[in-house]
C-alpha cells in the first residue's frame, strides 16, 4: 500500500510498522535508569496490540469514548492507537487540567473508560460530585497500591498491570476496523471563554490533514521531534504525533516544560512543533542577557540585521523602510563571523541542528520571528484551529513570509466572508460539535464552509490573519483595537512577561502586565526602589517608566490604541491558576474577572488625571 492510499489512522500505523519495524519510534527519559531509552516501531506495535486486547476484553460498543488523562509518552500513544484500532473514540484530556473541567468533559462525552496516571487524580475528579453513569472503568497507570474495592458506587478502579492481564488471549482482530468517516477523536477546545466544546474529527479529517502537511513540511525517518505540547491539543496530535508516524521520524518526549532547555540540548531535535509562547520565552531570556553589555547588544543587533537581510534576499521579500543598509554589500563577508559569535550560539540553545521549527496555535510577533529567522533558525508560521484538524495553511522552508501564515494546504479552500472573516472548506473540516447542533450550525454551513471567527486578508495566495472578530475591543468612542497584536508588540519589551489589553466600552485603552523579575529588579534599582515590595510596582514613577516603554513598543499602532494606564503584577499567569489555556493563550474572561478591581481603578477620575501622556 502507498502512503497516499491510507484512509484511517490504524492503516497509517500498520503501514509504518511494515515500512520500518526496526527504526527508532519513541524516546523517553527513564528516571530509574537515569538515561534516555528508545522504543523501536516493532516494539511499539507489540505494546499497542497488548493494550488493544485489554480494551477488546471490555466488549465496548463501537465508537464508545475512551478518555485519556495521561502526560505525553508511550502510554498515551498505546491507549490512543489501541482505541482507534477497535473503532473506539479517544477523548484526550489535558494532564494538568482542573478536576471540575475534566469531570465536565467525562460527563459530556459519556466516556466509558478513563486512563489516569494516579489514583489521586481520579479521587479529585470523583470529588467534584458530578454523576458519570457511562463510566465503567478507571485504569491507573502508575505503580501504586489500589484499594481492594472502589470507594464509591460507579466506575471500577484497576491498575494498568491488572487491566492488561485481563486482555490476555483476547483476539481484537475480530473487531470491525473503523471506516474513514468514523470519529477518530473528540477534542475539547480549551476555550478562552465559556465551557469547552467537543470537536468531532474523523479519520478522514486527520489523515487528509497529515497528507496535506507533507506537501509543505517533509520530515524524514532521520528526523527527531521533541514533544512537549499537550497531546490533548490537535496541533500536537496531528503535527507532533501522527505526522512523524507517517514519516517514520522519532519522537522524543520532553520531561517537562521546566526542563525543556536542558532537553533541547540533550535530544538535539531536528523538528520543533511549538506555540509562540515558547519562542517568546527564549527571546525574553535573550533580551535579558543583552541588557548588561553594550558590546553584546551591538553584536546581536548587527547579527540580526545582517541575517534578516540574508533571509529576505533568499525568500525574495522586500525589506521594510529602515531595514536596509548602505553596508549591505558586506553582508556575505560579515555573516560568517557574526554567525560564529552570535547566531550559532542562539541555535545551540535549541540543540544546534533544528532544520524546521513550526509555530502555531496563536500569532507570533514580528519581532520574535525577525530575530530567530535572522539568526538562522528556520521558523515557519502556520494557521489552523481544532475544527480543521487543525492545519489550514503554513509557510514552507523555501517559501516563507513571516508576516503571513503561508498558503492554504492542498485541497483546502479559503475565502473572505462578511466582516473580513476567513472561511475554510475541505476534507479537514470537522463533522461538528459533540451534542451541540445549534453551535455547529452557527459556524458550519450546509455547503461545508466553516466560519473561523478570524479576520484575514488574502495577499498573493497567502493568508494574513488580522485578529479574532470577538476579541476586537471597541472603545466607548467607537475606536476598534485588536488586542492580540497590541499585546504581542508590548511584550517584546523585556520588562513585560505577559500582557493583557483592556478597554471594551471604555474611553481609552489600558493594560495589565506581569513583569519579568530580572528586568523589574533592574528598573526598580534605577528608580531607587525596593523590588521586593509589592507597593513599588504601581508607584507613579514606575507606571510612568512602564508606560514610556509601552508607548515605544506600540508606536506603529494608531494613537488611540496606545494604552494610557497600566497595572503591574509579579504573579505569572499559568494553566494552574486558570489564567492560560493549554496552548498558553490568555483566558481573557478569567483575567478580566481576576483583575476586575484593578481594571476598574484604572478608569477612576483620579487615575485618569494622573495618567502619563504618550
Amino acid at each position: 500500500m502507498l502512503l497516499t492510499a491510507v484512509r484511517t489512522l490504524p492503516e497509517l500505523l500498520a503501514w509504518r510498522l511494515a515500512q520500518t519495524p526496526g527504526g527508532a519510534a519513541y524516546r523517553a527519559f527513564d528516571e530509574a535508569a537515569g538515561q534516555w531509552q528508545t522504543t523501536r516501531w516493532a516494539e511499539a506495535g507489540e505494546r499497542i496490540a497488548q493494550w488493544a486486547r485489554a480494551l477488546a476484553a471490555m466488549q465496548l460498543a463501537r465508537q464508545a469514548r475512551i478518555a485519556i488523562l495521561l502526560p505525553n509518552g508511550l502510554d498515551a500513544v498505546c491507549i490512543d492507537q489501541a482505541a482507534l484500532s477497535l473503532s473506539l473514540v479517544p477523548v484526550p484530556l489535558h494532564a494538568i487540567d482542573n478536576p471540575g473541567s475534566i469531570a465536565y468533559i467525562l460527563s459530556d462525552c459519556e466516556a466509558s473508560v478513563l486512563m489516569v496516571t494516579s489514583l489521586a487524580q481520579w479521587r479529585a475528579i470523583e470529588g467534584v460530585g458530578l454523576a458519570l453513569p457511562a463510566l465503567r472503568q478507571v485504569v491507573v497507570t502508575a505503580s501504586e497500591t489500589l484499594p481492594g474495592s472502589p470507594a464509591s458506587v460507579g466506575a471500577a478502579v484497576v491498575s494498568l498491570v491488572d487491566w492488561l492481564a485481563a486482555g490476555q488471549g483476547v483476539l481484537p482482530e475480530t473487531v470491525q476496523p473503523p471506516d474513514a468517516g468514523d470519529l477518530a477523536a473528540i477534542v475539547y477546545t480549551s476555550g478562552t471563554t465559556g465551557k469547552p466544546k467537543g470537536v468531532m474529527l474523523t479519520h478522514a479529517n486527520v489523515v487528509s490533514n497529515v497528507l496535506a502537511i507533507l506537501t509543505r513540511v517533509v520530515p524524514t525517518a532521520d528526523d527527531v521531534f521533541l514533544s512537549f505540547l499537550p497531546l490533548s491539543h490537535t496541533f500536537e496530535r496531528t503535527a507532533g504525533y501522527y505526522l512523524p508516524l507517517a514519516t517514520g521520524s522519532c519522537v522524543a518526549y520532553a520531561r517537562s516544560v521546566a526542563l525543556l532547555a536542558e532537553d533541547l540540548k540533550t535530544v538535539r531535535p531536528t523538528v520543533l512543533i511549538s506555540v509562540p509562547r515558547i519562542y517568546e520565552r527564549v527571546f525574553g531570556k535573550l533580551q535579558e542577557s543583552l541588557a548588561g553589555s553594550a558590546l553584546k547588544s551591538r553584536l546581536f543587533h548587527a547579527a540580526q540585521a545582517v541575517g534578516w537581510r540574508r533571509f529576505c534576499r533568499a525568500q525574495h521579500l522586500t525589506l521594510a523602510d529602515g531595514e536596509g543598509s548602505a553596508w549591505a554589500m558586506l553582508d556575505p563577508l560579515l555573516w560568517p563571523l557574526l554567525d560564529r559569535l552570535v547566531a550559532g550560539r542562539l541555535r545551540a540553545q535549541f540543540g544546534g541542528r533544528v532544520r524546521v521549527a513550526v509555530s502555531g496555535g496563536a500569532p507570533l510577533s514580528h519581532a520574535v520571528a525577525r530575530c530567530f529567522l535572522g539568526l538562522g533558525l528556520p521558523l515557519l508560521q502556520g494557521y489552523g484551529m481544532t475544527e480543521t484538524s487543525p492545519v489550514v495553511a503554513a509557510n514552507g522552508v523555501d517559501d516563507n513570509d513571516p508576516a503571513t501564515v503561508g498558503r492554504p494546504l492542498p485541497g483546502v479552500e479559503v475565502r473572505i466572508g462578511d466582516n473580513r472573516e476567513l472561511q475554510v472548506r475541505g476534507p479537514l473540516v470537522m463533522q461538528g460539535y459533540w451534542k451541540r447542533a445549534d453551535d455547529t450550525a452557527r459556524v458550519l454551513a450546509p455547503d461545508g464552509w466553516l466560519s473561523t471567527g478570524d479576520q484575514a486578508d488574502l495577499e498573493g495566495g497567502r493568508i494574513r490573519i488580522r485578529g479574532r472578530i470577538k476579541e476586537i475591543i471597541v472603545t466607548s468612542t467607537g475606536e476598534k483595537v485588536p488586542p492580540g497584536d497590541l499585546e504581542l508588540a508590548i511584550a517584546v519589551d523585556p520588562l513585560f512577561a505577559q500582557v493583557l489589553v483592556v478597554g471594551e466600552n471604555r474611553p481609552f485603552i489600558a493594560c495589565v502586565a506581569v513583569v519579568n523579575p530580572v528586568e523589574w529588579r533592574r528598573l526598580a534599582a534605577s528608580l531607587g526602589l525596593d523590588a521586593e515590595a509589592d507597593a513599588s510596582l504601581n508607584l507613579p514613577a514606575v507606571r510612568r517608566a512602564a508606560l514610556a516603554r509601552v508607548a515605544a513598543q506600540s508606536r506603529d499602532f494608531a494613537r488611540y490604541a496606545t494604552p494610557r494606564v497600566i497595572f503591574l503584577t509579579r504573579e505569572p499567569w499559568t494553566l494552574e491558576n486558570t489564567l492560560m489555556t493549554p496552548t498558553l493563550k490568555l483566558k481573557r474572561n478569567n483575567l478580566t474577572a481576576r483583575f476586575a478591581g484593578e481594571i476598574e481603578s484604572m478608569y477612576l477620575p483620579d487615575v485618569r488625571q494622573a495618567k502619563v501622556r504618550v
